[in-house]
């Protein structure tokens, strides 16, 4: 059984840093490309950062480019992201995402995880 599994968010004040972890299973996690999309209230799931599998650039979106970093430990098959300088307009709920080709904003995804809370507020 293939699992994502989210865990790391919470609430943090802005200007806080936070990292997310997606413990992987069920799959061979070092042959697919991983990623970390966000919804947040009233809007659409959006990409924040793509892991590519060896050597491959690494995606991100506009708005986290220099705050955010996605970085994986294929021995431990887990996923990160670790978040700084967070804004009010990073709460979303943060899922991981993994697909056997490149992930992009648009790109067809094969499995997702659960989701965790990320609640940025003074």
């Amino acid at each position: 059984e293939v699992q994502l599994v989210e865990s790391g968010g919470g609430l943090v004040e802005p200007g806080a840093s936070l990292r997310l972890s997606c413990a992987a299973s069920g799959f061979a996690f070092r042959n697919y490309y991983m990623a970390w999309f966000r919804q947040g209230p009233e809007k659409e799931r959006t990409l924040v950062a793509s892991a590519q599998v060896m050597n491959s650039p690494t995606y991100y979106a506009p708005f986290v480019q220099g705050r955010f970093t996605i970085s994986r430990d294929n021995a431990k098959n887990t996923l990160y992201l670790q978040m700084s300088s967070l804004k009010a307009d990073d709460t979303a709920v943060y899922y991981c995402a993994a697909s056997p080709t490149i992930i992009m904003p648009t790109s067809p995804i094969s499995y997702w995880g659960q989701g965790t809370q990320v609640t940025v507020s003074s």
